[in-house]
């Protein structure tokens, strides 16, 4: 029988679930929340006026997202992906988690995410996406190739869920996109330090973004197709 739960661990065991530990640990689960919370959700969602990822204030969202990132924070949750990843007691390190609602063309250049991140999870939001590959998720190869894939690209939509084990090449990232992209992504970190750390500079990163957007818009237009940034 399907929970209808707003998050299930055991959904991850879905027979199309892809788990690969090469050429570094990542899994790909589809399905991941049911149908029936895709108004709330999509009603719940923080309407955020910059573009780019952005630390998850719970006053910024409803009840049901709320209750979304508390389950995807969970250490319950944090077991289940680490069993998969081969990642022991992922559960002890501290979260990140950070809402996007919206890119620019300079998002989601090739990069591996940095040494203070253990894993990183991404649960996506999309009611639908466009018929075309950007914007689509792309965990690669190499890095100098936006187009080595390690796994089918994935969609951003609504329930699709992605995980990987941070590595020194795990590398991931998407063709330029412009738009409305809905994600929320959880970050376990090696301290809480590194925690207060990343706030910080992401709240002072919406803040510029609220100031200065145009600027930002701009400057990612011209990016090309397999930029790499350090994260």
């Amino acid at each position: 029988m399907q929970s209808n739960a707003l998050l299930d661990p055991a959904r991850l065991d879905r027979p199309d679930t892809l788990v690969r530990h090469e050429p570094f640990p990542f899994m790909v689960a589809h399905g991941q929340l049911p149908d029936t919370a895709r108004a709330a959700l999509d009603h719940d969602f923080p309407r955020y006026s910059g573009a780019g990822f952005f630390p998850y204030e719970a006053e910024d969202c409803g009840p049901t997202v709320r209750e979304l990132v508390d389950v995807l924070t969970s250490p319950a949750f944090a077991s289940a992906v680490g069993a998969r990843l081969g990642i022991d007691n992922l559960g002890q390190y501290p979260t990140l988690v950070t809402i996007c609602r919206s890119l620019n063309r300079r998002h989601g250049t090739i990069h591996t995410d940095s040494r203070s991140k253990v894993a990183t999870a991404l649960l996506y939001l999309n009611s639908q996406w466009p018929d075309t590959s950007d914007g689509c998720l792309r965990f690669l190869n190499r890095i100098d190739s936006i187009d080595d894939l390690a796994a089918p690209e994935l969609k951003p939509l609504y329930g699709e869920f992605a995980v990987f084990k941070r590595t020194d090449h795990s590398f991931h990232g998407h063709l330029p996109y412009e738009g409305e992209r809905r994600v929320i992504q959880v970050a376990w970190l090696t301290s809480e330090e590194e925690k207060q750390r990343k706030t910080r500079r992401g709240r002072f990163s919406r803040l510029f973004k609220k100031l200065l957007g145009g600027l930002d818009r701009k400057y990612g237009a011209g990016r090309k197709r397999d930029a790499v940034h350090m994260d």
